[in-house]
């Protein structure tokens, strides 16, 4: 069989456990990895997660991220600039420090080469049935994040034209093409990022809106994929954050080794810790043969 020559870029998020973090980079591997850490991990942390990275790491410039703040989708849009810059990756994932991949490189390889231009993202433009009275009110009124609280002025405004306002999930594994165009109508549309700026978690409805509006980014409903490459394993409890995976969830996250599904699979599943998931994540390597897996092509990364 042909080596596949098409291969993500991964745009990581994190702030938290660098032995995490360090295992999906390496789990990560070959593919060029831009690592975001949050301005106020510790300098101790910090380095536990950034010192001797190899070659194919690169870190992004830090911001101040969190809890439903807009330097989270700050954050990502800056990962989208350096891929596109430095790399000729055919798509771009954004995965968060407690993600980890359920599939070698040579699979993820395979399904992106079957789906060159085309992006993997579940959207829902307004009314969302998963937002509180379809999530009109995220959008309309301004809002701020405040140690895991919302806050909202109760004063409605004006809604951006020519957008089709769209949610989806913080993580994403979106084509190179697609990136380009999010970043072309943030740069030529600096009043979406005012906007969006007091939209409340701006990181799941910026990139699916932008993308979701047939006057800002014209053919996207024929080139994606109504479908998300995660497992999260949502159990049904209405809950802020996914929970975290242990062993007790090693046969709804393997099944996928077991079991026949129509669709894409699952390409990634969150959320993952050390102290909670080390001995998951060893199940996982296992079933998947990451320890083990053959290198294929890695996109060419080029000097910043």
């Amino acid at each position: 069989m042909a080596t596949p020559t098409a291969a993500p870029a991964c745009v990581v998020l994190a702030h938290e456990d660098p032995v995490q973090v360090r295992r999906l980079v390496e789990a990560l591997d070959p593919f060029p990895v831009f690592l975001h850490c949050d301005v106020r991990t510790t300098d101790a942390v910090h380095r536990a997660m950034t010192e001797d990275l190899p070659s194919r790491v690169r870190l992004l410039a830090r911001r101040r991220t969190g809890w439903a703040r807009w330097e989270n989708a700050a954050a990502e849009l800056n990962g989208y600039r350096a891929a596109l810059a430095q790399t000729d990756a055919s798509h771009i994932a954004v995965l968060t420090g407690s993600d980890y991949p359920l599939a070698t490189p040579e699979e993820i390889g395979t399904l992106l080469d079957a789906h060159r231009g085309r992006s993997f993202l579940i959207t829902h433009p307004l009314p969302h049935p998963d937002w509180r009275n379809g999530g009109w009110a995220r959008f309309r009124y301004r809002h701020w994040a405040w140690r895991k609280h919302m806050l909202r002025l109760p004063v409605p405004r004006r809604l951006p034209r020519d957008v089709v306002l769209t949610g989806g999930s913080q993580m994403k594994l979106i084509s190179r093409e697609h990136a380009r165009a999010v970043v072309d109508v943030v740069d030529a549309r600096p009043d979406l990022v005012r906007f969006w700026r007091r939209v409340w978690i701006a990181d799941e409805s910026l990139v699916p809106s932008i993308l979701g509006s047939p006057a800002l980014v014209p053919g996207f409903a024929e080139e994606h994929v109504e479908h998300s490459p995660w497992f999260i394993g949502w159990d049904g409890t209405r809950m802020k954050s996914p929970p975290w995976l242990g062993t007790e969830d090693a046969g709804r996250l393997l099944e996928r080794w077991t079991a026949r599904h129509d669709g894409p699979p699952h390409l990634f599943a969150r959320k993952f810790s050390t102290a909670r998931s080390a001995d998951l994540l060893d199940l996982v390597d296992a079933a998947v043969g990451l320890r083990h897996h053959r290198r294929h092509r890695q996109p060419e990364v080029t000097a910043p």
